[in-house]
């Protein structure tokens, strides 16, 4: 017959233990903490140890999830700040090591002599080489010719190498009368002195200008180029080089290649530049 604490436990008996040796041992051991937790005056010490931050975190809930992002991002704009001091720093020195020797030598002009650097400024540079230019032309414009000279006297020839102006070339050709290329010449010279005004062409016979029958007959037509009174040129039998049927461009080239005409495609654009303005204006 069931008691009545069967009863109450119901069919969980086997885990009831109901030894009077066990609740002894039980009250045995709870006396003895409550004597251990009543002897101790001081609260108990709960201690922890933390280290620095790895990286990483043990706590994987949203807080350490959170975190651990924050640090990550934190960390990443310190790096990008980094990285952009350097470069600003890099920057630095290589706008340094740019500087020439010039600009530090306009610098320190700018200091000691301001009104000598405002002298030396590109701008001023260039309206002083145009000023120049200009005057240049100007004399130029002032000695022009445009036409053959045809000298009839020894005192005729040596005046118009010595009398001209130093800056002119003077080109003179020597001739005679039924020399094979001597006629073409003269009509290849009349030409060109229309094309450079500034040289000034002459001729002369070569019988006026005191040379021997021999050059007469076997040196003709002959090329002499003078500059400042001093011969700079000079070219014997031209046939030799031209043949006997030629026209001014074959001429033209054969001054320019032997550098006695200046080639009117390597006028420097400064002039050009001045030139056309010139015309425009008359």
């Amino acid at each position: 017959m069931a008691t009545l604490e069967d009863k109450i436990l119901g069919e969980k008996l086997q885990y009831y233990c109901s030894s009077s040796s066990e609740d002894e041992g039980n009250d045995f051991a709870n006396s003895d903490n409550e004597e251990n937790i009543k002897g101790s005056d001081e609260p108990p010490q709960y201690t922890s140890e933390y280290s620095d931050w790895d990286g990483t975190s043990s706590n994987t809930g949203p807080k350490g999830v959170i975190k651990d992002w924050q640090r990550f991002k934190q960390l990443e704009v310190e790096k990008r700040a980094e990285q952009e001091r350097e470069r600003i720093e890099l920057m630095k020195k290589l706008t340094l090591t740019c500087r020439s020797a010039l600009d530090e030598e306009k610098e320190k002009l700018c200091e000691t002599d301001p009104d000598l650097a405002e002298l030396l400024t590109d701008e001023f540079l260039l309206d002083y080489q145009k000023q120049r230019m200009k005057e240049m032309l100007d004399k130029a414009e002032r000695l022009r010719f445009g036409t053959v000279y045809t000298l009839t006297t020894a005192n005729e020839f040596l005046e118009a190498i010595d009398g001209e102006d130093e800056s002119v070339t003077v080109i003179i050709h020597i001739y005679e009368e039924n020399i094979p290329g001597c006629t073409a010449m003269n009509g290849c010279l009349t030409s060109l002195a229309e094309e450079y005004p500034h040289v000034k062409f002459c001729r002369i016979l070569g019988s006026i200008a005191g040379l021997s029958k021999h050059f007469k007959k076997e040196g003709v037509p002959a090329l002499l180029v003078y500059k400042k009174g001093q011969v700079i040129g000079n070219f014997i039998r031209v046939t030799d080089n031209l043949g006997v049927d030629f026209y001014a461009s074959d001429v033209e080239s054969f001054l320019i290649e032997h550098g006695m005409l200046n080639n009117k495609n390597c006028i420097p654009t400064i002039i050009s530049q001045i030139q056309t303005r010139d015309s425009e204006s008359d």
